[in-house]
């Protein structure tokens, strides 16, 4: 594997695993929709992909004297199946959006990228247990490979390479 696999997160599948035809990866990876998932995944001819992954979430609002503040996130990966090559090329995006005021009406600041994420979030609260004492509950919580990584295993175990695209075309 080269540098350029290593950035773009490209894996191979293990030496020996016969590849699936098209058909039953994509099927292996629309298997992965479940209702107690927070993404879907779905057949898409619009973003000129075979099938696009989506997880999008709003994050609990948090104040700050009169002014509360709001991140909303969205993560898509568009998948293009490659039967003559036995690959999946994923383009992973990511869009951020903070929105402030009550009603929001003022975006901060707002942020695109492409290729492989490495965000993870997470939110707590701090409050005194039944015993007294402090005690940090999580309310919140993203981390962009509970999408990639359930595609990405599916792909492999399918006989197939996920190979991540950062620019150009699937």
């Amino acid at each position: 594997m080269g540098l350029i696999d290593k950035l773009t997160g490209t894996k191979r599948p293990a030496a020996g695993v016969a590849p699936d035809s098209a058909e039953e990866v994509r099927t292996a990876l629309l298997k992965l929709n479940r209702p107690d998932v927070p993404y879907v995944i779905r057949d898409d001819d619009a973003d000129d992909a075979d099938l696009v992954a989506e997880w999008r979430m709003t994050e609990p609002a948090w104040q700050t004297f009169f002014i509360e503040s709001q991140l909303t996130r969205a993560v898509r990966i568009r998948m293009r199946l490659a039967q003559e090559d036995h690959e999946v090329r994923a383009l992973e995006e990511q869009w951020e959006v903070t929105r402030v005021g009550n009603p929001p009406r003022l975006a901060i600041s707002s942020e695109y990228s492409r290729g492989p994420d490495r965000t993870v979030s997470r939110h707590w609260t701090i409050e005194r247990g039944d015993s007294g004492r402090l005690e940090a509950t999580e309310i919140f919580r993203f981390d962009g490979a509970e999408l990639r990584s359930p595609l990405r295993n599916a792909v492999l175990k399918s006989g197939w390479t996920w190979r991540g695209v950062a620019f150009g075309k699937l």
